[in-house]
């Protein structure tokens, strides 16, 4: 099927899931980009239709099996995209319906705990380095939504075969205890550099909002209160490059062993 007018009222439906009430009234999900797309269909997401701009290749078609494809113009497809210059691929994807009563974590993992992020870039910058260094978990508790296209974008997809999941405050100190994990906050107020604990055990880092950082009730909850050197003006990182820093240390000392 070929759609021309950016006004069609399929294409305006497709365009409403760039907001998040619309993504979870309807369960679906965009994803822009061959390289996305095809991380996607690799972790085993389901793809609803295939959106095809004019300089798609018989290659992008190849990646819809057996699932719908529409044709859209220049136009069209400039207004489903999030972004400036869009790619001539989009997938609509239907959101992936996963609990933490399904993961099995390993000996001593490495997790990370972000807490009310309010920005979907830093959000998919976070999963690139938690990917890069080998992370066990992440878990989005509150704040950005994990199925933003800003977040899909920057994590360049590892988003879908990262063990990744949204959930409630109350479920993840839930999990986190239950798994018995050693809790380390990074703020501030930390008592010790982060270089100087020890991340060989299991552990997992707790990351707050970028603006007000952790509640104080996770930073009372944590084992231990690390905080980053800061030797100019600026009182704080950016939240991704802190969890690249906490992330890489532990991969760091973990490769000693």
């Amino acid at each position: 099927m070929r759609i021309q007018s950016p006004a069609n009222p399929k294409v305006k439906a497709l365009a409403a899931l760039k907001e998040r009430k619309e993504r979870e009234r309807t369960g679906l999900f965009l994803v822009e980009g061959r390289r996305e797309v095809q991380r996607a269909l690799e972790a085993g997401l389901t793809l609803e239709t295939l959106l095809l701009g004019p300089k798609a290749t018989p290659e992008d078609r190849g990646l819809a099996g057996g699932a719908p494809v529409l044709e859209l113009s220049q136009e069209a497809l400039e207004r489903v995209s999030s972004r400036e210059n869009p790619a001539p691929i989009i997938g609509v994807f239907r959101i992936p319906q996963r609990t933490l009563a399904q993961v099995r974590l390993p000996e001593n993992p490495l997790v990370l705990v972000l807490l009310g992020l309010e920005k979907p870039g830093n959000l998919g910058a976070i999963l690139r380095s938690a990917d890069g260094a080998g992370a066990h978990l992440v878990l989005v508790a509150e704040g950005v939504d994990l199925y933003s296209p800003q977040a899909i974008r920057n994590s360049t997809g590892v988003v879908f075969s990262l063990p990744v999941f949204p959930v409630a405050e109350a479920a993840a100190a839930r999990f986190l205890e239950a798994q018995g994990l050693r809790l380390v906050a990074a703020t501030p107020r930390g008592e010790r550099l982060y270089w100087e604990e020890d991340y060989r055990q299991g552990v997992a880092f707790l990351l707050g909002a970028e603006d007000q950082g952790l509640p104080e009730g996770w930073l009372q909850r944590a084992h231990a209160r690390v905080r980053i050197p800061m030797r100019g003006q600026a009182d704080s990182l950016n939240v991704s490059v802190s969890a690249a820093l906490l992330l890489y240390e532990a991969l760091r000392q973990r490769s000693r062993v």
